[in-house]
């Protein structure tokens, strides 16, 4: 009976739930790692909720669902009979999938922690690249197995499952000081650092490296 009930959750639309609340869950756990480790470098610090994360995973849990429908119907294979088209699939998921995804989830972070669309924007610019670059050293490996041995139900699972790492990599990034000595937590902190500037649609730049940036690292913009 348990392996029963655990096969159901793959099956009709309780796979559009466990795919959804799976990204959620995996997001939320990636975060809270990075900061257990954020936590360890930096005595005194407590771990905080991660809502936040939890809920632009949830946010992109439907969209990878109904991507891989559509990508498993646009190049049916499977097994390495298929493999020619298998890697079509996967430099398309690459291509299409993985840059969309990382957008979405700079922006919904950005929209959630209180940024407007502009900062949000800029901060996906800046790091858009270095998250594509390591984006492609891991994943057309993990979507190579998935597409050549796994039954098409598993696969957002699989996926979350490997994402785990991949999470707490997101998290350091996301909330790791601009490069540019941009401080990215918000009109508080801008006036904060830079009284002076009482126009918050201006960006206050910090020398870089700035320490009283580095004060408002996380956990303070996990909540």
């Amino acid at each position: 009976m348990p392996v029963r009930g655990w096969r159901r959750l793959f099956t009709g639309r309780l796979l559009l739930l466990t795919n959804t609340a799976s990204c959620g869950a995996m997001l939320a756990t990636g975060d809270l790692l990075q900061q257990a480790w954020h936590c360890r470098r930096h005595p005194g610090t407590d771990l905080q909720p991660a809502r936040r994360m939890f809920a632009v995973g949830c946010s992109m849990g439907p969209l990878v669902h109904y991507w891989y429908l559509w990508l498993d119907a646009a190049f049916p294979a499977r097994g390495m009979r298929g493999l020619r088209t298998i890697l079509k699939k996967v430099l398309v998921d690459q291509v299409v999938a993985s840059p969309a995804l990382g957008a979405w989830y700079f922006l919904g972070m950005g929209a959630l922690e209180g940024q407007d669309p502009q900062e949000s924007w800029g901060e996906l610019k800046d790091k858009f690249w270095e998250f594509y670059k390591a984006d492609w050293c891991i994943w057309p490996w993990a979507q190579l197995i998935n597409f050549l041995f796994l039954p098409p139900k598993y696969r957002v699972v699989y996926v979350n499952v490997i994402t785990l790492g991949w999470d707490t990599y997101l998290s350091y990034l996301k909330h790791r000081v601009s490069p540019r000595g941009q401080c990215p937590f918000g009109p508080s902190a801008l006036l904060l650092l830079c009284p002076q500037s009482r126009n918050l649609s201006s960006s206050c730049i910090l020398p870089s490296p700035s320490p009283m940036c580095g004060l408002l690292q996380p956990p303070g913009a996990y909540k």
